[in-house]
């Protein structure tokens, strides 16, 4: 497996607890990897640090076998790149704005620009400052998306965007891939990675809470449980039960996150009259809520 993204340790440490700290992260080439937290985890930071954009306090990083702090400029020719805070164009046309990145990149050609435009819907005659913010996030993934590059590097891509152009960004990630793409996607919408993702990180207060394939980490071994009683529940038995957490009793109904065997849930409800017992696996977004618990 070769690696597109590697890295060690790596430490932005801005002070008072914030930034990136010990980041030990590896991305195979051809991945669709989903780096997820919410506002503030160190999402940004991270991208930045592969970027080249800030220089790291401690650690290192490898980005397609090249140093992401000493090989920055060589680097930037081979990603795409979607930053979570979008520049500023003015007056200029978003088609003036393609040929200048095409100039600086040297391998976007018009072809590729006018498919891309085209699937997203988006008029290069128009001047940027007339643009929409999602008029503006679709420019931004046109210049990502078009030269084909080796590697996408996507900050909150789906911003501003509606739920039609979402769809055609699922879409472009996943001709990307079929091009032997590696992208690498931060995000706190969950549903985001659902669809395209195929191992995610999830990152806490600036650390690595845990790394996994979508599916494992969708199970984990948890149910979500929602048992209704004809009386009043039993809530001391069912808090003594190992692994029932997240406990919402609202008068005879009872709901939470089980983990384990279920045997000795339904011994404690033996004695107790139920009318409802419901359990399912639950979503991305209660799993990603019960990290920061």
């Amino acid at each position: 497996m070769t690696t597109a993204i590697a890295t060690k340790g790596l430490t932005k440490d801005y002070g008072s607890s914030h930034g990136i700290f010990d980041l030990d992260l590896t991305v195979a080439e051809g991945e669709v990897f989903g780096y997820l937290g919410p506002n503030g985890a160190g999402k940004t930071t991270t991208i930045k640090l592969l970027m080249g954009l800030i220089h790291a306090t401690r650690g290192s990083a490898t980005i397609l076998g090249l140093d992401a702090d000493r090989d920055a400029v060589a680097l930037k020719h081979k990603i795409g790149y979607v930053p979570g805070e979008l520049p500023l164009f003015g007056g200029w046309r978003g088609s003036e704005i393609v040929a200048y990145i095409a100039g600086l990149r040297g391998d976007l050609t018009d072809s590729k620009v006018e498919t891309v435009a085209k699937r997203l819907d988006l008029d290069l005659g128009r001047k940027y400052r007339e643009y929409s913010h999602g008029n503006k996030q679709k420019l931004a993934l046109l210049l990502a998306f078009a030269p084909q590059p080796a590697l996408l590097i996507l900050d909150e891509p789906t911003s501003g965007l509606d739920p039609l152009h979402q769809q055609e960004f699922y879409g472009l990630v996943r001709d990307a891939r079929g091009h032997g793409a590696t992208i690498f996607i931060s995000s706190h919408v969950l549903s985001e990675v659902e669809h395209v993702c195929d191992r995610v990180a999830i990152v806490r207060d600036g650390h690595l809470a845990t790394v996994g394939q979508l599916d494992q980490l969708a199970g984990m071994r948890a149910h979500r449980v929602e048992i209704v009683f004809a009386g009043p529940p039993p809530i001391d038995r069912i808090r003594a039960i190992p692994g029932f957490d997240q406990l919402v009793v609202e008068d005879h109904r009872v709901s939470g996150m089980f983990r384990g065997d279920f045997e000795p849930l339904l011994a404690a409800l033996a004695s107790s009259r139920v009318t409802k017992f419901e359990s399912r696996e639950p979503s991305l977004e209660e799993i990603f809520l019960g990290f920061y618990r």
